[in-house]
């Protein structure tokens, strides 16, 4: 494991963690779930700019989608 991508996999968390407490402070399902899976994703992806890749995505999802 190198450097990026434990400092990647600690901002993502932190963004997930952000989005989960959001989410259930709220009762947002999508912000809920995204941030569950920002928590989750880096323990299986061990490329750099997949993990970034996906942990974008991730953090723009509650962006456009709304219940």
């Amino acid at each position: 494991m190198n450097t990026s991508l434990l400092l990647w996999s600690l901002l993502f968390s932190s963004a997930g963690l952000g989005f989960f407490l959001y989410g259930k402070k709220q009762q947002a399902v999508v912000p809920l779930f995204s941030g569950l899976a920002l928590m989750i994703y880096p323990y299986f992806v061990s490329n750099s700019i997949l993990l970034v890749a996906i942990g974008v995505v991730l953090v723009a999802v509650p962006y456009f989608v709304r219940f």
